[in-house]
């Protein structure tokens, strides 16, 4: 099965405004792909880093939606903590952003 990380950005598309051509495309990108997950296609992958910046979603139903997804469909991603924090730590010394530089190196081991 293949593993699926999407970044929050992604996962709260289908709670944007939707007038917009280029948010309805994604946002219907990310269902198809949700989709695929709730299928067992794909296997979606959580982190800690997902569960910080959902929990700072002032949207009540938003944040508890999102949550539950992870909760329902997520599984953990197993790292090696050293590791990732010294390529966290180079990738933010070259202006990655704290969340981006943690998500984009992890390991996907379950």
């Amino acid at each position: 099965m293949e593993k699926i990380y999407l970044d929050v950005c992604s996962l709260c598309r289908p709670f944007d405004n939707q007038d917009y051509a280029r948010i309805s495309l994604e946002t219907d990108a990310v269902n198809l792909i949700l989709s695929g997950v709730k299928e067992n296609k794909y296997m979606l992958m959580k982190s800690p880093v997902h569960i910080r910046e959902i929990e700072v979603i002032t949207d009540d139903f938003e944040r508890t939606e999102l949550l539950r997804l992870l909760e329902t469909y997520g599984r953990t991603i197993k790292v090696e903590s050293e590791i990732v924090r010294n390529r966290t730590e180079f990738l933010i010394s070259k202006m990655f952003g704290i969340a981006d530089a943690a998500g984009h190196q992890l390991k996907f081991n379950t």
